[in-house]
């Protein structure tokens, strides 16, 4: 396991590089930021940006969404991927909102993951971003990077690698963290072309020692 120290040092890095820490995602209301994240699966955050502002137009309330029909929804988010299934899930998951948690985004993993399309990458999403708990969001940036660092043994497994990283990152920086390796992975830490050679995180990175 990764020491506090290099632990340490690849936050600051990381804090330095990227102040703000905070999700590509543009939203106004919670459940705009839990429609967003159901989007951006298997598509880009800039895309679903594209998408979202005309979809949030058109569908202004909860309440316009959960009367929506699915096939017309799909009409605004079609090249966001998977729009049928993307569509249902949007509606139905209004629907349940207002059915059951009086129009509020829910602040609980359990309430969260019983919600249409929400798995525990978009739970943990929301419970850091919408009500500032410790969050561990594991997603494709994520996984990869850590795995790299050492921070975790290598799994691609998103469950394994949130319990590993639970173990080794501070839950006071664990949100702003998980969207620093979002950041990172775009910019440096590339799925099949890593920049190793100008890494800033390179002297604390397993796979960066190993290529030397």
């Amino acid at each position: 396991m990764k020491s506090k120290a290099a632990v340490k040092r690849v936050i600051e890095t990381l804090k330095n590089i990227y102040p703000d820490g905070l999700c590509s995602l543009r939203y106004e209301k919670d459940y705009e930021l839990l429609f967003a994240v159901r989007l951006s699966a298997q598509c880009t955050d800039a895309r679903v940006n594209q998408v979202t502002p005309a979809l949030y137009a058109r569908f202004p309330t909860l309440e316009s969404f959960a009367e929506a029909d699915p096939k017309e929804v799909g009409e605004y988010i079609h090249s966001c991927g998977f729009y049928n299934g993307k569509s249902k899930d949007l509606v139905l998951c209004a629907q349940r909102l207002l059915g059951e948690f009086g129009g509020k985004v829910p602040g609980t993993m359990e309430e969260l993951t019983s919600l249409p399309g929400v798995g525990r990458k978009t739970a943990n999403l929301i419970l850091g971003d919408i009500y500032g708990q410790p969050a561990y969001v594991c997603d494709t940036h994520c996984i990869r990077i850590t795995g790299r660092l050492g921070f975790t043994d290598g799994s691609k497994d998103p469950l394994q690698v949130e319990k590993q990283l639970r173990q080794v990152l501070p839950p006071k920086e664990s949100n702003n963290f998980c969207h620093r390796m979002v950041l990172f992975g775009r910019d440096t830490c590339t799925a099949r072309s890593p920049k190793c050679e100008s890494c800033p995180l390179a002297k604390d990175c397993d796979m960066a020692k190993a290529a030397i």
